[in-house]
């Protein structure tokens, strides 16, 4: 089988989105967004850590570069049905590295050693890490130190000592490029997450970055236990549906996708919320398809509802 699962992403992977995911595919592994220790302690739980059952398994991705915090966030996170946690140290946010998170902690491999080792025990859940092949830390790290070996790779593998990684294949640079540009400018190396995968084999290797296509799950399945994708599956949610057929399952059908979608935007009008904070996570159902602009006039209006949903479903059917 091959193994794919949801990249935590900022304002996209908040429950909703990851029902519409699992509305398509039952055994794509998805990610929440990436959360603070902080907002875990001082936020309203009830919304940030918000889940329903049937998107299991999902991960809680948490943001840290407390100690502390991370224990006692991890001791509310213990009562929460998610799967497991993992680790943020690959976000290049200026914001994020700015509080000494994401992808600043590749330079401190011992604090992201302790905190995972704590939030493993305090939780009682399984804890991976997402990372990065290394940082440019110009402007940011002691000296404008930089981590880009692959020697400096594996020692952070090593000191951090997890069983599953999630490593982004390219370096963070924490100073000057957006997390956009910072997907996009700095060159993929997958040859070095291959190579992590020869030298440390007992460990779980999850490789990220510019993975769009069948062809490239395939393709990285011959070197790696798993792959990530991100935004490829917000623009284009039916590739979740070719992973079906990858996997050898039966392709579900549009109209039966539509229906699920109409009786989930029920309950949150039942519930009294507004539709379109599902709706407009679905922009991309018929990406490259005749449908597509269609689709969005029709439910891109914040007043769109369920009966847009039926509407539509008159029409293709």
């Amino acid at each position: 089988m091959y193994k794919v699962s949801l990249a935590p992403m900022v304002d996209r992977t908040d429950t909703h989105f990851r029902n519409f995911i699992r509305m398509i595919n039952e055994d794509i592994e998805l990610y929440t967004e990436m959360i603070t220790t902080q907002a875990i302690l001082n936020g309203y739980k009830e919304k940030i850590l918000k889940k329903t059952s049937e998107e299991n398994p999902v991960v809680l991705q948490i943001a840290t570069s407390s100690l502390n915090e991370s224990i006692e966030a991890a001791k509310i996170i213990k009562y929460t049905d998610y799967n497991s946690v993992n680790i943020n140290v690959g976000c290049p946010s200026d914001r994020v590295s700015g509080h000494n998170m994401g992808a600043y902690l590749m330079s401190e491999p011992q604090l992201v050693r302790d905190i995972a080792q704590a939030v493993k025990e305090y939780s009682g859940k399984p804890v991976s890490i997402k990372n990065r092949i290394g940082i440019d830390g110009k402007g940011i790290l002691e000296n404008d130190r930089k981590i880009v070996t692959y020697e400096e790779l594996l020692d952070f593998i090593d000191i951090t000592n997890v069983d599953k990684y999630i490593v982004h294949a390219r370096i963070a640079i924490l100073k000057g490029l957006s997390p956009k540009e910072n997907r996009t400018i700095p060159p993929l190396d997958y040859d070095m997450v291959y190579r992590l995968k020869k030298d440390r084999p007992n460990l779980e290797i999850e490789i990220n970055g510019g993975i769009k296509t069948i062809e490239d799950i395939v393709n990285h399945h011959n070197y790696v236990d798993s792959v990530m994708i991100g935004r490829t599956f917000y623009d284009n949610p039916m590739l979740a549906n070719e992973i079906n057929k990858l996997n050898g399952k039966v392709e579900i059908e549009i109209k039966d996708i539509l229906k699920k979608m109409f009786h989930y935007v029920k309950k949150i009008e039942e519930n009294g919320e507004k539709p379109h904070h599902f709706l407009r996570h679905t922009l991309g159902l018929f990406y490259n398809t005749p449908y597509s602009k269609l689709w969005k006039n029709k439910i891109s209006p914040t007043n769109s509802n369920s009966n847009d949903i039926l509407e539509f479903l008159s029409i293709i059917v």
